[in-house]
């Protein structure tokens, strides 16, 4: 099963109905501590507004959820923002919608669209702006190699790595050069078939760790 997405950088949107300004903000937190700190941020400078309504999303496999309707009435802000984080699929993000009130009443049905418009539309901005990354399970794979071939089987990796979703990471150079990258599980086999094919046999690849990954949706 895929894992969630997450965000690369935060995103900010507004939107204005019945002249009631709904400020969105969505930023990407690596615990409770983090969001919370993004929430007081955004408190001290809207310090005029008259609600900041929080959903947030935690964990690698999104287990972790917290919400809050921030003196709008019960279920009409948070529960609704959340929704849409889940619908979404992401993770490791606090969703924050700051409101000033513009002197009409929307109505709970008014309300719970707005919060939840406003977070949709945030995240369809990232998404198109390139904010949003792609979360992948990889294997750590480590080639060793002998010192006078190293620089072709980097060059080799990079353009193999490259076509195969794969991401290359520090070599590490001691008695002989350990070119290391992150596969996906199901490119493995092709790994091992091409390592062979351009060392007529020499090299096989030694698996390491599994880990997550985010890279660019």
């Amino acid at each position: 099963m895929p894992l969630p997405s997450t965000l690369a950088r935060p995103v900010d949107h507004e939107i204005v109905i019945k002249r009631s300004r709904f400020l969105a903000h969505v930023a990407p937190v690596a615990d409770t501590a983090a969001a919370d700190a993004v929430v007081a941020r955004l408190r001290k400078r809207f310090w005029d507004a008259r609600h900041h309504c929080v959903a947030m999303v935690l964990g690698v496999r999104a287990d972790q959820a917290r919400s809050s309707d921030d003196g709008e009435p019960s279920g009409t802000a948070g529960v609704p923002m959340l929704e849409v984080l889940r619908h979404r699929d992401v993770t490791d993000v606090v969703a924050v919608v700051t409101r000033y009130f513009g002197g009409v009443k929307l109505g709970a049905g008014g309300l719970v669209r707005a919060y939840s418009g406003a977070v949709a539309e945030t995240l369809d901005l990232a998404r198109s702006s390139g904010a949003m990354l792609r979360r992948e399970l990889l294997q750590e794979v480590e080639v060793p190699v002998p010192h006078a071939d190293a620089g072709r089987f980097d060059n080799l990796l990079r353009d193999w790595a490259g076509t195969h979703g794969s991401v290359v990471t520090d070599a590490v150079y001691d008695d002989v050069a350990r070119l290391r990258l992150l596969v996906p599980a199901a490119q493995l086999e092709a790994l091992r078939a091409d390592l062979a094919a351009a060392s007529s046999g020499r090299l096989a690849p030694g698996l390491g760790e599994q880990r997550v990954v985010d890279v660019p949706a």
